[in-house]
């Protein structure tokens, strides 16, 4: 069956219309900053021997997640600012949304496994290095990475056989799965039930893992004697839980208060949190707090001005 529509329209923000040129150049100086900055996390781990471990090489991946979200997401988003809206063929808006969920999958996995990786080094040190071998760590980024994309490409596929006959207008910046829904006239109950179970088996029961690690973790901190091993053993794993508040507290706002097919203003930023702002503060948190990061920044500087 032919659809009745094969381009659609994002509206974007058009309700700030008056601030359009400020929010462009915010935007554009978060973008490169999320670029150089998840871009400076992977050239810091290959040069440096001092990050050559399995914490380091999940952080390298999570900012791969980061820069394919943001990288899918912004480019489509200035054009709709500097445009008044943007407009796209279906299949580039399915493209956009694959790009988008296979990033997500990933990144929630990969927390949950950098959960398994915090656990193992304070709840069970002396078996850590038997187990996160670089090998371990490999497969399992590997299995991530092939999981989210099969996982996605099942959602697209169901999406094929849906009959589209608008209207062609998506109140929202980016192609995400209830608007493109709401393009279609065929019945979605199946693809709506297809998407809570892929919502529970790769986001909230991530979720349930990252949290169970954490209170065996917090278990263990306690039972340290002394607050220098406390605070040692709290400060290894604290900015991978400031990434995961922020990455599932936005998450659970925007997708579990739907607002019946249309965004608001409100859950517009709160996307734009998430899809914008979290890839932007993912490397300044494991960098910033991290003696490791900055040490091998110095070193790599001072290389070369040498």
């Amino acid at each position: 069956m032919t659809n009745n529509i094969t381009s659609i329209f994002l509206l974007g923000f058009p309700n700030l219309q008056n601030f359009t040129l400020l929010f462009f150049s915010l935007l554009v100086l978060i973008y490169c900053g999320t670029i150089l900055g998840n871009f400076l996390i992977t050239v810091l781990y290959s040069v440096s021997k001092s990050l050559q471990s399995p914490m380091y090489f999940f952080i390298t991946q999570l900012s791969l997640c980061d820069l394919l979200v943001t990288s899918d997401v912004v480019p489509v988003l200035l054009h709709t600012l500097l445009h008044g809206g943007s407009t796209m063929s279906l299949v580039g808006c399915i493209i956009q949304f694959f790009f988008f969920v296979t990033s997500e999958i990933s990144e929630c996995l990969l927390l949950s496994v950098m959960s398994y990786d915090r656990y193992l080094a304070i709840c069970n040190p002396l078996r850590y290095h038997s187990i996160m071998k670089h090998m371990f760590c490999v497969t399992s980024v590997i299995v991530i990475w092939v999981v989210a994309f099969l996982v996605t490409l099942i959602y697209v596929v169901s999406m094929h056989y849906l009959y589209f006959c608008g209207p062609r207008v998506i109140d929202h910046f980016y192609c995400d799965f209830e608007p493109i829904l709401l393009l279609s006239c065929s019945d979605t109950s199946m693809i709506r039930v297809q998407a809570v179970i892929v919502g529970s088996l790769f986001v909230i029961s991530p979720f349930l893992v990252i949290v169970m690690s954490y209170v065996y973790i917090v278990i263990t901190i306690l039972k340290i004697p002394s607050n220098t091993g406390r605070h040692k053993a709290f400060s290894t794993c604290s900015s991978h839980l400031i990434v995961v508040t922020i990455f599932y507290g936005t998450l659970i706002i925007v997708y579990m208060f739907p607002t019946g097919g249309r965004a608001t203003t409100l859950s517009k930023v709160w996307s734009l949190m998430y899809t914008v702002l979290t890839p932007l503060l993912n490397p300044i948190i494991y960098t910033l707090r991290n003696k490791d990061f900055k040490e091998a920044f110095h070193k790599i500087k001072m290389t070369v001005k040498g």
